[in-house]
This record gives structure tokens, sequence and C-alpha cells, in this order.
């Protein structure tokens, strides 16, 4: 779509937002781009901005999977394999995800979003095997969680993150730290096969996606930033974070159904 000044700021602003808050409280922060996109920018079809939300959670993981991969977080053969049945996921789920009527999937995503917010507000324990690896006994489980958080991220068109990290953990065992990093892998992935689909079906805003992931860069520098300084509040900050995204789920699922 053509934008205006105003919108080119709101795209910008919108992706700093979300490029801030995943900076800040990590998992989940990627939720707020579809209703930002609809409800703030103005994408008038909520397809669209599935389509480019995807297109831009995909470049905010890879940015911070590379800072991970540099300090050798990454599980790269347990992440791949995950991400290898993901891909298969989110294609058959944005598959369908383009055949729902926009109103309806906007109401489904609000119900998603409620979801997330009460998985931020469990406390997540550091424990687990960082020497864990791919084995017989894990590949099945990391097949089965990869087809399902695939086909979940691809119908909402959001990175799935707070799906992928506690997947890795029960099929693996492994550390907190090791499944944020290599969860990454797989919203990368999942991200731009669900792009691709919609992209292919010209579901994809190009210019609001530039200037979202411009925006979500230096949000993300902001937010890490602020987690240092504010290490010691981070249940806090998850709480108040769940708090909104409940809000704007129940503000999204009232416009989506027609109530107000």
């Amino acid at each position: 779509m053509l934008l205006n000044l105003t919108q080119v700021a709101l795209s910008l602003a919108s992706g700093s937002l979300v490029g801030f808050s995943l900076g800040l409280v990590g998992g989940g922060g990627s939720i707020l781009a579809v209703p930002l996109l609809v409800y703030l920018v103005g994408v008038s079809s909520p397809h669209i901005a599935i389509g480019t939300s995807a297109l831009a959670v995909a470049a905010n993981a890879a940015a911070n999977l590379a800072n991970h991969a540099r300090e050798g977080h990454v599980k790269w053969r347990c992440a791949l394999v995950l991400s290898a049945a993901g891909v298969v996921g989110a294609f058959l789920g944005s598959s369908l995800g383009k055949a729902i009527d926009g109103q309806y999937l906007l109401a489904l995503f609000a119900v998603i979003m409620m979801v997330v917010g009460v998985l931020m507000l469990r406390g997540r324990k550091a424990l687990g095997d960082p020497l864990v690896r791919l084995s017989r006994e894990n590949l099945p489980k990391l097949v089965g969680f990869g087809l399902g958080a695939g086909a979940l991220s691809g119908f909402f068109g959001i990175g799935g993150g707070f799906l992928i990290v506690p997947a890795l953990i029960m099929a693996t065992g492994m550390p907190i730290l090791n499944a944020v990093a290599s969860s990454l892998v797989a919203v990368t992935a999942f991200g731009l096969t669900t792009a691709a689909n919609y992209a292919y079906s010209g579901l994809v805003d190009w210019t609001v996606a530039a200037l979202f992931i411009a925006g979500g860069v230096v949000g993300g520098l902001l937010g890490a930033w602020s987690a240092k300084m504010l290490a010691d509040s981070k249940g806090t900050l998850n709480t108040v974070f769940a708090a909104l995204i409940f809000a704007v789920s129940v503000y999204m699922l009232v416009r989506s159904l027609g109530l107000v």
C-alpha cells in the first residue's frame, strides 16, 4: 500500500516496539506485530498483516541467532531437525491460514495471544544437560514438536518461540539458554516459509516490512540494553508485558467479532 508520512513513522515505531519487547523480555514479543500492523499502521487486510509480520519476525530472529551462534549457544543438529519438520508444518499452516476469513483469523489470533500471555507468566528454570546431542531417542520428539509448532507458526504468522523453546526442552532436556538460542533457527525458518507462501499470493507489503525490520533493529538494541539494566526486575517485566498482551488480545477479540 502507499504510505503517508504518518504511516511510515508508525511502521518504524511499531517495529521498534516489537524489537524492544523482544530484547527486553524475550519470547512473546513478536506476538504484537500483527495487531500493531492492523490497528496502528492501518494495514487493511489481516492476511497481508500476517504475511508482512512473518517476514519481519524472521529477520529479527536471524539477527538474534547470529549473536547466539557467535557465543556457541546453538544446538545445531537438534535445531535443524526440528526446523526441517516445522517448515512442512509452517507451509501447511500458512496455506490454511490464507483460506480463513480475515476477521475470524484475527479472533483466533487473539486467543493464541492469551495463551502466550499465560506462558509468559510461568517461570523458566535454567536446569538441563548442556551436553545434549541429537539421538534416536529425541529425534521422533523433535520431528513431532516441530510439525506442530511450525503449523501454528505458519497459521498465525508468528515466530512461535513461546512454543519452540519448551518443545526443545521437553524433547532433549537442553538448558533454557540453549533452547532459546536454538529456537531462533526454527523461528527464522518458519517465518521465511510463511512469508514466502504469503508473498506467492501477493500478501506481503514489502515497504512496511522493511520499515518494520529497520525499527526492530533499533528497538532490539535498546531492549537488550534495558534488559541488562533491569535484570533484577525480569519477573515484574514479564508480568507487565503479559498484562499488555492480554489487553491487546481482548481488544482484538472484541473488534474482530464486531462487538463494538
